[in-house]
């Protein structure tokens, strides 16, 4: 029987008490399906969910087929052996090997074990990593293609993977990617990489809605959404012009009372009528005006609701745009030189070796390299933040840093204060501007730093970077979509496209790379 999950009224609330899902339906059978949505809608709860580690409030989860999630740390002081949960059975072959075997290992040793092992590590591209290695001595994108072998190993029907790209270099992602299309039972994956969505045999977007259904791959699904949003334009252009229409119906109503109760004041004034008479044509004229003036404010007010729900529809699902103020950078100035750089965190063994390099202009470079070679050192000699052991690097204009964790802003002062703080020739209304545009409208902007999500202190930054009166001529930035949702990395993308300096850019999301204009890569060496 094929393996399947069924979930029935599913509820969920957050431990304070935030309903996260409601009477939430859902199937999952054999294939590919990619689960997306903002940070913090619920995409981890769900797999925990269909995993069994989290119990629903209510409704229930149906499952046919073993489930396995992909662990998301392991233990530094583990073995390979020990993630894959066979240590014993590792260590019994190894008795073997050496002579020091009981009767009872020859009995029980499974003798395919070994094999078994490196088949899986072979299918996530780590094939003759030893059994005894520890986790310690493993990068951080090798930890996590060794906690999808052992996922793999132990042969589930049903895996599910949270993330499974974040902090991989290339060559990771190209492995989850494979390991993705051979698959043949169900696959649930929760990711905010694209070129992984595209893999992906359907897509289950999560909101404060519930859960929509979008069958096909990411391409697919950005088509859908694009329909969406054409629709959500026509019913705001619709609400918009009824709305229109009815001031017009209302102006003309009133100018219509004005001209009666114009007659009426004449017609009382000459007298020539019963007082009784005029005091009631007067009172029916009245009660008729206020009737028409009731009925046209509800009226209005209905059909105004009904504009502003359209017109914050579009909002939602139009993507991010803006303008922001030019840096005065010339086409062919020479901004960044980097002649011979040797350099690193260990003096003794650097991993910048004998780099040279320019940057010229506006342009739009990305540092690429497997995890370990180098690529935050490069910027931290850039900046001064590390000291060269030898060579030249040299930046000759105005330039701003975001790295993954914003030191630039302090996280117990408003958006609107950091706004102010590194931008001191902007005043309140170019800051409320600034931010705005980004989306920091009214007291959004006078939210702490502290609060924000991940996606909402990476937009508060390009904000306070961008958006203030002289941007900086360049920008480096640090494995920017890292933990980012989707929504989070196209306000990204929006605000690079619209900058018109120059980009110094590690990340290895290709699909970011390209939405923002790179044109050309420096690749580093080797990891250590």
């Amino acid at each position: 029987m094929p393996s399947s999950i069924v979930i029935k009224n599913l509820s969920w609330s957050t431990p304070d008490g935030h309903p996260l899902f409601s009477n939430l339906d859902l199937a999952f059978g054999p294939g590919r399906t990619g689960v997306v949505g903002d940070n913090g809608s619920g995409k981890s709860t769900l797999l925990r969910l269909v995993a069994g580690s989290v119990t629903p409030a209510a409704g229930s989860v149906s499952r046919v087929g073993r489930v396995a999630m992909m662990r998301q740390t392991a233990s530094l002081d583990s073995t390979v052996a020990q993630l894959f949960d066979v240590s014993e059975e590792w260590a019994r072959l190894r008795r073997i090997e050496t002579g020091e075997a009981s009767s009872d290992d020859l009995e029980h040793a499974d003798w395919t074990l070994e094999t078994r092992l490196d088949d899986s590590l072979r299918q996530v591209g780590l094939g003759g990593l030893g059994p005894d290695r520890l986790v310690d001595d493993l990068s951080g994108g090798e930890r996590t293609r060794v906690l999808l072998a052992a996922l793999l190993f132990a042969a589930p029907d049903v895996i599910l993977l949270d993330e499974p790209t974040n902090n991989l270099d290339g060559d990771g992602r190209t492995a989850v990617a494979e390991v993705l299309s051979r698959w043949r039972g169900a696959a649930i994956v929760a990711s905010h990489d694209r070129a992984l969505l595209e893999r992906m045999d359907r897509i289950v977007e999560l909101s404060s809605l519930g859960a929509h259904d979008y069958g096909g791959n990411w391409t697919a699904y950005r088509a859908q959404k694009a329909a969406e949003l054409q629709s959500a334009e026509h019913r705001r252009d619709v609400a918009e012009r009824a709305l229109q229409a009815i001031d017009r119906q209302t102006q003309i109503q009133r100018e219509r009372q004005a001209r009666r109760d114009s007659a009426g004041r004449r017609m009382r004034g000459r007298r020539d009528q019963p007082k009784m008479l005029l005091n009631a044509m007067r009172n029916r004229a009245e009660q008729t005006g206020a009737a028409q003036t009731r009925m046209s404010d509800r009226r209005r007010a209905t059909a105004a609701r009904e504009a502003a729900e359209a017109r914050s529809q579009v909002e939602i699902l139009q993507p991010l745009s803006m303008r922001l103020e030019p840096t005065g950078l010339p086409a062919g100035k020479m901004l960044v030189e980097v002649d011979h750089l040797t350099g690193g965190p260990d003096a003794t063994d650097p991993v910048i070796r004998d780099l040279s390099f320019t940057l010229v202009g506006p342009e739009r470079v990305a540092v690429t390299g497997r995890n370990g070679s180098g690529k935050t050192s490069l910027l931290r000699l850039l900046t001064g933040d590390l000291a060269a052991l030898s060579g030249r690097a040299e930046i000759h204009g105005t330039v701003a840093v975001l790295d993954q964790h914003m030191d630039l802003l302090d996280p117990a002062a408003t958006i609107r204060d950091n706004f102010l703080r590194l931008n001191l020739e902007a005043d309140e209304n170019a800051c409320r501007s600034a931010l705005a545009r980004f989306r920091f409208r009214a007291d959004a902007a006078l939210r702490t730093v502290a609060t924000l999500s991940g996606g909402e202190t990476l937009r508060a930054g390009l904000a306070i970077v961008l958006g203030g009166p002289h941007p900086p001529q360049l920008l480096m930035l640090d494995e920017p979509t890292n933990h980012l949702d989707l929504r989070g990395i196209e306000a990204l993308e929006a605000g690079l496209s619209a900058y018109d300096g120059a980009l110094l850019v590690i990340s290895h999301d290709t699909v970011f790379l390209e939405a923002i204009g790179v044109t050309r890569r420096i690749a580093l060496g080797q990891a250590d």
